[in-house]
């Protein structure tokens, strides 16, 4: 039986979130984008993450992450039972996750969420995308209901087919029930050729969470950004293009356009949010209701 310490270390082998999106700047750097104090092959390191929390991340979420799992969570949270609050008490509740001690950032949740907003409305993309940018990492208060990281945040991938090894750390996957369960371990599984994404079961995180939360109120476009905007293993390595139909590629234009707000607008100056916060705050209500069911 596992000790209390062994408990917190298998729910939350990161020190904080941030290490998961620090990590996807190694691996995922765009050379367009990114600062030029090194080169592209120096973040394209896979085999040296600079962090042992990263791989035991990924060790417990492909360990974990099953067919049968993310039936489970869909059954338990997307009843949106939970709480519910206005929308800018929910940034306030979602700031619970920052860390303190974290000696990268002192910026909270909600500056992230703001500064890839601003990001997207600088280079003057409509408004639905920008409140995209706002919300896209809201689904991360499943960590406040008690989830481990490892079912919140993470790369996402196709459960109820063969994990293909183009998704990080592909090796940790021959522990998960279904590496060896002749329904779920071939190439198309329980799925039909080109049956089209939104028929194909994600691992479970805080996309497919704010995907089901917004989907009421956003354009398809912002919805496919939310929902697959961690799905590295198709928009960056085009490992689930069979699963794809056509409308899929064409909507993961959108994906792609939106990644590189994500993971390049963090910046460590705070955006004013006392000059910002009238136009937020219009935004918001032209798309949302006043209160969120979470």
């Amino acid at each position: 039986m596992m000790n209390k310490q062994a408990n917190i270390t298998e729910n939350n082998p990161l020190e904080d979130l941030d290490h998961w999106e620090d990590d996807l700047l190694r691996r995922y750097p765009d050379p367009d984008v990114i600062a030029t104090a090194k080169t592209k092959e120096a973040y394209r390191n896979y085999e040296d993450p600079g962090r042992d929390s990263v791989k035991e991340f990924y060790r417990l979420n492909h360990t974990y992450q099953s067919y049968e799992f993310v039936q489970q969570k869909k059954d338990d949270f997307l009843k949106f039972d939970k709480k519910e609050m206005p929308v800018w008490d929910a940034f306030e509740f979602l700031n619970q996750l920052v860390d303190d001690s974290d000696p990268d950032t002192d910026l909270d949740q909600f500056q992230h969420l703001l500064q890839t907003a601003e990001a997207i409305r600088a280079d003057g993309h409509p408004d639905w995308m920008v409140l995209t940018g706002l919300f896209h990492d809201m689904g991360k208060v499943l960590c406040l209901f008690g989830e481990p990281q490892w079912a919140v945040v993470g790369d996402t991938f196709p459960v109820g087919c063969a994990f293909s090894d183009k998704i990080v750390y592909p090796e940790f996957f021959k522990s998960n029930a279904d590496y060896d369960n002749e329904t779920f371990n071939t190439k198309y599984g329980i799925y039909e050729p080109n049956c089209g994404l939104d028929a194909v079961q994600l691992s479970w995180g805080h996309d497919e969470y704010i995907y089901h939360m917004m989907k009421d109120y956003l354009p398809e476009s912002a919805l496919y950004m939310l929902r697959y905007h961690s799905f590295y293993a198709q928009h960056r390595e085009n490992a689930y293009s069979h699963l794809m139909n056509a409308h899929d590629h064409e909507m993961f234009r959108w994906v792609k356009l939106f990644n590189p707000y994500d993971l390049y607008s963090k910046n460590p100056i705070p955006p004013d949010w006392s000059k910002l916060k009238p136009y937020y705050e219009d935004l918001v209500a032209k798309y949302l209701p006043e209160t969120l069911r979470f």
